[in-house]
């Protein structure tokens, strides 16, 4: 199968693109010329260009089985709407069209669960129908509901379409430091002294990496896939991350409504630090919200499988103390960079 990959670099991407790889596929890589391409560089052949760019796209996006569509901006903060809508929306419609243009065979998108409008009372959340940017929180998650709306009504004839939904990832190969990989650095660090109600539902990014390989293979034409795990409350994570690594269990609690009415406070603070935000004010909704995800249609209709949660959470407290910090007695810091 030759494959082409955008967001290659990301986190799910370069897992990707190293199974990929295992597996004897043809695997190209579509980044910009700023990516650090380091760590996929043995897997893929390397093509520059920018998922703005209509017309490079016209020319590279072409004689591949099927286009791995992952490129897009996360961003948890307030602001950058305009480059979210650029490259989230804007990026999207540009590769469906080189796609149709080129008769490309199948695209497989990373949407995300934020992009399903979340139901009422806790109900199981399934893959929907349909999407309203209007009925999702966050701007980020309106521009995945927009995009996913685009792709899955596509009408090329040619052209078959099939969309991902994962949750929250977790696991090793961070390399470009996540907002939850970041927790676990900060953690480790020493940064963390309380703690939030609320709890989310996290996945491995190999788990989510295989299901995207089989959604290319088996999955159906326009149909979605929720890629979800397993849930977890915020303290259960904490917990098993301080006894996994000897330190003593966090036990300070912050209140749900004091957190959220300095959220905005602590956006500012972390602009200001340069550092990736732990929780804002989006984030703190997101881990009181509904996450009970189900994945029951991509285990019925991909075979998607998943791994368990804390053994995810050691490989991804090993990976972040051995990528980015170094110890120092009973202590972390931070790698210096030479």
């Amino acid at each position: 199968m030759k494959c082409l990959v955008t967001g290659a670099t990301g986190h799910i991407g370069n897992v990707l693109v190293k199974k990929l790889y295992e597996q004897s596929h043809d695997v190209h890589a579509f980044v910009m010329e700023k990516d650090d391409i380091s760590i996929i560089d043995p897997y893929v052949s390397i093509i520059y260009g920018n998922i703005s760019d209509k017309k490079r796209l016209l020319e590279v996006v072409k004689d591949f089985d099927v286009v791995f569509h992952l490129a897009g901006i996360v961003e948890i903060r307030l602001g950058k709407k305009k480059q979210l809508y650029k490259i989230n929306v804007e990026g999207t419609k540009n590769l469906i069209e080189a796609c149709q243009v080129n008769k490309i065979k199948r695209l497989v998108y990373t949407s995300s669960v934020h992009a399903i409008e979340e139901p009422k009372n806790n109900q199981i959340i399934t893959e929907p129908n349909s999407f309203n940017p209007n009925k999702v929180k966050g701007y980020y998650a309106k521009t995945k509901a927009v995009a996913t709306d685009l792709v899955l009504n596509q009408n090329c004839p040619t052209l078959e379409a099939v969309v991902v939904y994962p949750s929250g990832i977790i696991g090793p190969y961070d390399y470009k430091a996540s907002n939850f990989g970041q927790v676990f650095t900060d953690y480790l660090m020493g940064r963390l002294t309380a703690y939030l109600k609320g709890g989310y539902n996290f996945v491995d990014v190999r788990d989510v990496a295989e299901g995207l390989i089989k959604a290319a293979t088996i999955g159906k034409d326009k149909e979605g896939y929720i890629l979800s795990g397993n849930p977890i409350t915020v303290k259960e994570l904490l917990d098993y991350i301080a006894e996994y690594t000897g330190r003593k269990k966090i036990k300070i609690k912050l209140s749900y409504w004091f957190i959220k009415s300095v959220s905005y406070l602590a956006e500012f603070y972390y602009f200001l630090m340069r550092r990736k935000p732990l929780f804002t004010h989006y984030s703190i909704m997101v881990l009181n919200s509904n996450h009970n995800f189900s994945n029951e249609k991509a285990r019925r209709e991909l075979g998607f499988e998943t791994r368990d949660i804390y053994q995810s959470i050691k490989d991804t407290v090993d990976f972040a103390s051995n990528h980015y910090l170094e110890k120092v007695g009973n202590k972390y810091r931070k790698k210096a960079l030479h």
